[in-house]
């Protein structure tokens, strides 16, 4: 019998962060805390016994303390997965101040303040902490037109792993990052209108949720490329 877990999905909605929850609520043994600013796609989690929903928004000026209150519930988190991200696909030139700010919020700063919040909840047990990135985000990868504020922000989430398990090296929490290839996802196709990937939002979902529960016995601070294909 797998021990009993509670697990954080931010980002929990739609695509890849639906399907996670979806996968970890199979689990009786998980207790999954299903978070997105999309509280109306989350509706049909009232089905599953384990999961319990919250409305999270990244962009919020007080989410840090919006992530206390939600993570005061429970009395300790085995797991966060930083899975959320926002996508504009928009020339550089045109990138307004409030669009770029907007994406860093969300893919960056969104995912600090998250991490702030859950780590007193960590320290004691140990955790591990999955932040997903982008192919876009992986230094050396090809990149494409339109993308500036998106991969940029998710780059930087790839580094904010590195230095925090620099930070935290000594303590029981570990930090990766996942930076995905193609999966067929609605921001998928915000960015690239038509593409079919090779990966379902599914199969993708499966392999975070894997790594997610066993790898942190093995690596801490990793940046790893999972992607069959970059558009």
């Amino acid at each position: 019998m797998q021990n009993k877990k509670t697990i954080v999905v931010v980002g929990a909605s739609r695509g890849i962060g639906r399907a996670m929850v979806e996968q970890l609520a199979a689990n009786p043994n998980h207790t999954v805390l299903a978070l997105s600013r999309n509280t109306k796609a989350m509706e049909e989690f009232s089905e599953l016994e384990n999961v319990i929903c919250h409305p999270f928004d990244l962009e919020s000026g007080h989410l840090r303390q919006v992530a206390e209150g939600i993570f005061a519930e429970v009395e300790s988190i085995d797991i966060l997965i930083n899975n959320a991200g926002k996508l504009i696909n928009k020339p550089f030139a045109e990138l307004s101040h409030d669009e770029i700010s907007s994406c860093y919020q969300v893919n960056t700063i969104g995912v600090m303040h998250t991490v702030q919040a859950v780590l007193p909840k960590m320290l004691e047990k140990g955790g591990h902490i999955v932040n997903i990135s982008s192919m876009g985000g992986f230094q050396g990868s090809v990149k494409f037109a339109g993308l500036a504020a998106y991969s940029t922000s998710k780059a930087a989430i790839a580094s904010f792993t590195e230095l925090f398990a620099e930070e935290y090296k000594d303590s029981k929490v570990k930090m990766n990052c996942l930076c995905l290839g193609a999966a067929q996802t609605e921001m998928l196709e915000e960015a690239f209108p038509g593409y079919e990937a090779p990966v379902s939002a599914e199969k993708m979902a499966e392999f975070i949720v894997d790594f997610a529960l066993n790898s942190n016995q093995w690596m801490n601070g990793k940046v790893l490329p999972v992607s069959l294909t970059t558009p």
